[in-house]
């Protein structure tokens, strides 16, 4: 866990859960200095010159559908630079890969509620995205496979364990022992993924993960 404050706006419907995310960010060391339960009140609170990172939960108020997705779009339009991490209990498809094209790319996790089991990894995710890398659930990466018919499906299943906890912006080290292999099978197990995907090497973990995505959001459905 790096050890700066980040400053940060969190934006969610749910009183409790808007609550309880403020209180572990704080127990984390951060400050939150806005916490609104509408999409029309994150903009309003948004100052991405003292902001590290936006949280914010997709459906809310008055439809409920995508309003915080939309919301963390706006902000990202104005603001590219601007990190923002994506709460959400379903994978939106199309919102998904409008978000991972955003800005470049950088700064953006997407993230399950009801899949965050860690705390700490949770908040290093957090952290993570706040400083320009990505944190994108397995579950989304799947969905977003599961709309192509491309080179994907060269991948074996272990290449495709790989290629998830790749998303989620995880070490070499981390996959390794995620995985139970070694680091030199995750090394090699990702050269392969980049050959069967058609995709240049790369020595930064950050534009790994962007090239996997840029692949998967700029494939055509079938």
């Amino acid at each position: 866990m790096r050890d700066r404050q980040l400053r940060i706006a969190v934006a969610d419907d749910a009183v409790l859960l808007r609550e309880g995310l403020v209180g572990l960010l704080e127990r984390f060391g951060h400050t939150v200095v806005a916490s609104v339960g509408d999409p029309d009140a994150l903009l309003a609170a948004v100052d991405a010159d003292t902001l590290d990172i936006v949280v914010t939960d997709v459906r809310m108020p008055p439809t409920f559908t995508d309003e915080g997705m939309r919301a963390a779009l706006a902000l990202r339009r104005a603001w590219p630079d601007l990190p923002v991490l994506v709460l959400s209990q379903y994978v939106e498809q199309t919102s998904a890969a409008d978000l991972l094209d955003s800005g470049g790319g950088v700064g953006i996790g997407y993230l399950l509620k009801d899949r965050i089991g860690d705390i700490a990894q949770f908040v290093d995710a957090v952290v993570r995205v706040a400083d320009g890398g990505t944190a994108i659930d397995p579950e989304v990466v799947r969905s977003l496979v599961s709309q192509t018919q491309q080179p994907i499906h060269r991948l074996t299943s272990r290449e495709r364990e790989v290629l998830a906890l790749m998303a989620e912006g995880r070490s070499n080290a981390s996959i390794a022992t995620t995985l139970v292999i070694t680091e030199a099978a995750v090394a090699k197990h990702i050269a392969s993924i980049l050959t069967k995907l058609d995709l240049p090497p790369a020595t930064d973990g950050n534009r790994r993960v962007l090239a996997v995505l840029a692949y998967l959001r700029d494939t055509d459905p079938p």
